[in-house]
This record gives structure tokens, sequence and C-alpha cells, in this order.
């Protein structure tokens, strides 16, 4: 019996399909992403992974299923384990994507180095066997249930997967494993979609946990279809710069924990070493005074960080000012600064406003409002800021400081970094009277910049 082939068009971007090429993407709004792919549809069963073939689903009751804990695998990595929410679930999938030379590899393997009382299966579709033991000797961690596959046919890596029996497995990379039932390249959307798949099915038919490793395209999303992002249980981004030693693990989806953790370290020549304390590494020698800097207080996931806010104001020579940001919201910016324009009499439609947040980390919290206020005035008016004082607090379009959540740690922080004093909308209680950290409460914008250059 011959096979029916199919032929659809593939967004190469988004993964929406079509039945005829259409130039412009109706979902992404890509141009010439759609290309023809020819799956192949063979007999009713088209599943590589050959587990428990009696294994049914069947309906129960609500309340007759046992409620139990979710039973993690520790991966001896406290930054990992904290964005997957307290520890590796057992037959869950996990997708990490990042630029190329990021270091997802090197994190992976040596993940799977240090499992040492686990039986690892790590496959390689990009690098020989001996290539991955360079790097292992690099990393310098020994470990005797490490298995390395280079292979990228699904069906020969099931057959191996069969034969092993791993107690976990990482796939390096998704995108350069193929099917030999869909005729597409791989990369595709057909092939990722349908690869992903049959891995999904054993690690929860085996209960395993698996790691897949997934380029990222250009706009700094993970390649293939969103759909791919849909079917695994956590997504980790892990973000960087290649020029700078710190890499930031961040969680973007976790079934089984927060999504707002993240994990921190400093890629060596002994592979990637874990930053227990970031705050430090967040601020710069603070020996040197200039002005335009100010330290804000943050919160990623449940660690507070100390964070540096540089900002640089200067006269516009071109005509038309520019604002420029490094790790915060330009819009966020924008508003800011029609804040200190309306409310405190900055003239800043002849300036230009460079805004920096040092260490190569991206901030979303608007906690650190007040610190960019401050560093753009500070700026403004070439005034030093205290090296003792930090801030946390939102600013409001009318000038005034909003709290936010979790005070308590943001100071405790601070204290614990030597900060001298901190200026919030409101004091934290009657237990931080005790701290030696003086609290400088204040309710408008105004207030703290008074207080600061009077």
């Amino acid at each position: 019996m011959l096979n029916k082939q199919k032929s659809t068009f593939y967004c190469q971007n988004c993964g929406t399909s079509s039945a005829k090429w259409i130039g412009k993407c109706p979902s992404c709004l890509e141009w010439n992403s759609y290309i023809e792919e020819i799956a192949v549809k063979e007999g009713p069963n088209k599943t590589l992974w050959k587990g428990d073939q009696e294994r049914r689903a069947v309906p129960q009751l609500v309340q007759e299923i046992t409620s139990e804990n979710i039973d993690r695998i520790s991966s001896q990595d406290e930054e990992l384990d904290r964005v997957l929410g307290g520890g590796i679930v057992r037959g869950s999938l996990v997708l990490i994507g990042g630029e190329p030379g990021i270091g997802k590899s090197t994190l992976m393997l040596q993940v799977a180095i240090q499992l040492s009382k686990l039986k690892i299966l790590y496959v390689s579709g990009e690098e020989s066997p001996q290539q991955i033991k360079m790097r292992a000797d690099r990393i310098g961690v020994r470990s005797e249930k490490c298995y390395l596959l280079s292979e990228t046919d699904l069906s020969q890596i099931f057959n191996h997967i069969t034969q092993l029996k791993p107690d976990l497995v990482v796939i390096d990379s998704i995108q350069t494993i193929h099917s030999v039932q869909i005729e597409s390249a791989p990369g595709s959307v057909s092939q990722v979609k349908d690869c992903t798949g049959q891995l999904l099915r054993y690690a929860k038919e085996s209960n395993r946990p698996v790691f897949l490793i997934g380029h990222i395209n250009k706009d700094g999303n993970i390649a293939g279809p969103k759909v791919l992002e849909h079917m695994v249980d956590t997504v980790l981004q892990f973000e960087g710069d290649r020029n700078h030693i710190y890499r930031i693990l961040r969680t973007i989806k976790n079934r089984f924990g927060s999504t707002s953790e993240l994990g921190i370290y400093q890629m060596s020549q002994e592979g990637l070493v874990q930053v227990k304390n970031p705050s430090e590494i967040l601020l710069s020698d603070q020996s040197i005074d200039r002005s335009g800097v100010a330290i804000g207080a943050s919160i990623e996931g449940n660690r507070p960080l100390m964070i540096e806010v540089q900002a640089l104001v200067s006269p516009a020579n071109y005509g038309t000012p520019q604002r420029t940001t490094t790790g915060f919201d330009l819009k966020r910016l924008h508003m800011l600064l029609a804040v200190l324009e309306k409310r405190m009499g900055l003239r800043l439609g002849a300036q230009d406003v460079f805004l920096n947040i040092t260490g190569g980390i991206r901030v979303d919290d608007p906690s650190i409002d007040m610190a960019v206020c401050a560093a753009v005035y500070s700026s403004y008016h070439d005034i030093i800021i205290s090296r003792g004082a930090c801030f946390v607090g939102e600013i409001g379009l009318g000038g005034e400081v909003r709290t936010v959540n979790r005070l308590e740690s943001r100071v405790k922080e601070a204290e614990k970094l030597g900060f001298m004093e901190i200026y919030l909308a409101n004091k934290t209680g009657e237990a931080n009277r005790k701290l030696k950290i003086k609290l400088i409460s204040v309710k408008l914008l105004r207030d703290v910049l008074a207080h600061l250059f009077g």
C-alpha cells in the first residue's frame, strides 16, 4: 500500500499552515516565510516510541483522584532548581532556548555530569562525542553514568533509549532531530512538531524528564512553531551578551512553579559558575564618584536584587533628541521623563537621554522608577548621589511615589550590602525599626529629589 502524501505550506516563523502559498503571513505578518512541506501519513500507529502499549487513559471523578506531592529531582544546581520551581519534575518536558554560543549546551552537559546517581543520555545532533568530551574535560567533573550519543534520527534515538533505559534524556537540539515519517527537512515546522510530540509521549508514559535545547530566531524567540512552547511543560530562556561573562536563566513558562524566577551564572574556563549573590555583581565599583548613577531595589521571583541604574543626559546636537535604553522599557522611560518635565520642571525636550541597567540584566519591575528618575535628575544637574543611598518605589503620573510588594525583603537586601539609607513610599512596620539602615518615607518624587539635592 502506497503512502498518502499531503502537501501543506507552513510559516517558518510562527507555524501557521495554509493550503496554498501566501506572500505575507496573516498571523505574524512576516513576509516570504511560507515553505511547502510534505508529510507522509502511514498507518494508524505512527508513534515511534513503543512504550506501554496497554496503558490507556480512563475518565475519573475529581474526588477519586488522589492528590500527591510532585516528585522532584535535584539537578545539583541551585540556580537551575530555582527557575524550575524547586527541582526537575519527573515526566516533564523542558525547553531551553538561547542565542548561539550563549552556553545552553554547556549548562545541560554540566547538569548531566553532576547527576552522578542517575543514568543520563545526552543526545547531540550538532557535535560528535569527541567534541562533547573535550567540553566535559574542561568542566572537570567526572561521571560514570552519563552516556553520549551523536544521532539525529528519532527512531534510532528511541532504540537506544529502549536499550539503555536512562533516568533523564537531553536532546541538543530539537531543530536537528528528524523523523523518517516526515519528508520535510530537519528544523521545519512539521519535523519540530512531530519530534516534540513523540518525545512528549515518551516523557509522560515513562515518567522520565526530557530536556530539549532550542535555537532562537532573529527576533529572539524560540525557532519553530509557537505550538512548540505550548506542548512542553517548562520554557527557559538563556540570556546574556557573549561579550560579557554573566548569563541569565529566566523562566518563560512553568506548569510546576513560578514564571518570575531568575538564575544567574558566570561564564569561566571551567564552565558556568553559579552566582550566589547577584546584587554584588550588578553593582559596579562604588569608590568612584560620578553623577547619573542610582541604586534601585528590585525583585525577581523570590530573589531581591540591588540594581545599578546609569543615566546620561546631554544636549542634543542633531535636532531630534535621542532616547536610548539598555535593559529597561523605552516607553516607560518616556513616561518618567514626561513626569520629570511636568512635575519637576526639567527641560528635557532638547536633551539626549541614555539609560543603562548594568550587568546585562533586563528589568521590568516598576519599583526602580524612583532610581531612574534620581539618576536622570543627577545627570541633568551633574550632582553626585550619595553612595549609601538606594531607592524603591513606583512613580505615578502625578509624581506620587507608590509602594511596592515585598518591601521588607528589599530593605533587608539593601542593609546586607551596606547601604545607609533607603527611600520608599512608607515604612515597613515595627520590625524594621531595628534595622541599621535608615528608612526615609516620601510621598512625592519632589520630596525625594529635594531631600537628595536640596
